[in-house]
């Protein structure tokens, strides 16, 4: 079994990553500084319910763009299922690779969750947002898939 994983809180800096992207691009917190966003972490590109979240939120992203927000999806996909993932649902905003879950640990969203029924590692759904010198402003683990949009338009104010 594996350490208890981080939790992170509203407040605390967002943890450095950088990391490669669907198209060839990499990502870096350092990057996303000067503006605010929203980064959220899902299991694996093509299934059900990361699917849906990910259509929501293309669905959304003009929301996300005329508050200002970058959006950002980190999976431990490799770059080419990412590649596949934004061709076949014409994502509109970056996905990133964290084959090696570093940045996920980092955020807390690698670690134990029960899934259907068994304890198993693996990435635990998350959401985060974070301004723009890199703070958080909103730390959710365990996102429901139906309710994120709402969260995100409530709590960010959108």
């Amino acid at each position: 079994m594996s350490t208890a994983p981080v939790k992170l809180a509203i407040g605390d800096a967002a943890p450095a990553f950088d990391l490669p992207t669907a198209g060839g691009g990499r990502v870096t917190l350092e990057e996303l500084r000067g503006a605010p966003a929203v980064i959220w972490f899902y299991p694996a590109a093509n299934t059900s319910l990361c699917t849906r979240q990910a259509c929501d939120l293309r669905d959304n992203h003009q929301m996300f763009l005329d508050a200002g927000y970058r959006v950002v999806g980190i999976s431990p996909d490799p770059v080419e299922a990412l590649d596949r993932f934004v061709a076949e649902q014409d994502l509109p905003y970056t996905l990133a690779s964290d084959e090696s879950h570093q940045t996920m640990a980092a955020y807390g969203a690698w670690g134990e969750k029960n899934m259907y029924g068994r304890i198993v590692e693996g990435t635990i759904r998350s959401t985060f947002a974070i301004d723009a010198e890199g703070e958080l402003t909103l730390v959710k683990y365990r996102v429901g898939t139906p309710k994120h949009i709402d969260l995100l338009r409530t709590t960010l104010a959108l």
